[in-house]
């Protein structure tokens, strides 16, 4: 068993598709196949249940995973070790991002990471299905660390130290009729076409539950999976209106109204306890949590 085929495993397991998970590893797809074919000849049992059209782990590749991560976390631990005594941190670091970072300059603390860390390989991820994914990555120990937005849970073997928080403000096109407002109740906004995330996102979460708050049920008509420009740009085409973060919706030319009962974006820095974590994620998390003071 090569430590090779063990990282085309989890990077199979993860996606759940041989195609992703060929450019997950920086291998042609054909190779991959050909790598967990002879890991599941050497362990005698079929890790992937094939027969559909989605790909799934069968009960043995199940019970492979939790010892596949192990396995993967000690080989880094390892490397990372030896190389402390060549005077550089190594090794790679799995970090779950967001499409938003809000008032923190993630990009220049990972950044100013690199630069003062080159023999470390940052892998970002950024999960597809809500940034609550992030937690059971953590705890199975696919990812290092990951910015959580709005937890839906605080696992206790995990560590979650909150990094910012910011206030949700209403955005809209100049021309609207609620443009001039000086604050908003979100009653005053039943009835209003949404463009917003899907509901498995902790933003979509954040405004849902402000909403149900406040006795009105809201109405998100456009769900995008994407960014805050994608949002903007339906919302000055006159799609509808939408909620940001106060740093996102200065960037847009797009008129924002704050909310006369706040909802508040909260973030977190969620990573594993420190004596689990390697060298290099633990500098990581130290450079992140610096550039949010």
């Amino acid at each position: 068993m090569e430590l090779r085929q063990i990282e085309h495993f989890i990077a199979v397991a993860g996606e759940m598709s041989f195609t992703r998970a060929a450019e997950r590893a920086h291998v042609v797809q054909s190779a991959l196949s050909t790598s967990i074919a002879k890991l599941e000849r050497e362990l005698g049992v079929e890790l992937f249940d094939r027969s559909r059209q989605r790909i799934s782990l069968t009960a043995a590749g199940e019970a492979f995973r939790p010892h596949a991560y192990e396995m993967l976390h000690a080989a880094r631990a390892a490397a990372e070790s030896a190389g402390q005594f060549r005077g550089s941190l190594m090794g790679t670091v799995e970090f779950g991002s967001l499409i938003s970072y809000g008032p923190v300059d993630v990009a220049r603390a990972l950044g100013d990471f690199h630069r003062a860390h080159p023999f470390v390989r940052l892998r970002l991820r950024l999960s597809q299905s809500g940034a609550s994914a992030y937690l059971s990555a953590l705890l199975e120990g696919s990812l290092d660390l990951a910015l959580v937005s709005m937890p839906n849970r605080f696992p206790a073997q995990l560590d979650l130290t909150l990094l910012f928080e910011e206030p949700m403000v209403f955005v809209c096109r100049d021309d609207h009729a609620l443009a001039r407002r000086r604050r908003l109740d979100l009653a005053d906004l039943a009835g209003e076409d949404l463009v917003g995330f899907p509901p498995e996102f902790g933003l979509r979460r954040l405004i849902d539950t402000a909403f149900h708050r406040a006795g009105v049920e809201p109405q998100t008509q456009y769900e995008v999976p994407a960014g805050f420009a994608a949002i903007a740009e339906l919302v000055g085409n006159g799609l509808g209106t939408s909620f940001m973060p106060e740093s996102e919706a200065r960037r847009f030319d797009l008129r924002a109204v704050p909310l006369l009962d706040p909802a508040v974006w909260q973030v977190y820095l969620a990573a594993p306890r420190v004596e689990r974590m390697t060298p290099a994620a633990a500098r990581l998390a130290e450079t992140l949590l610096a550039a949010a003071v």
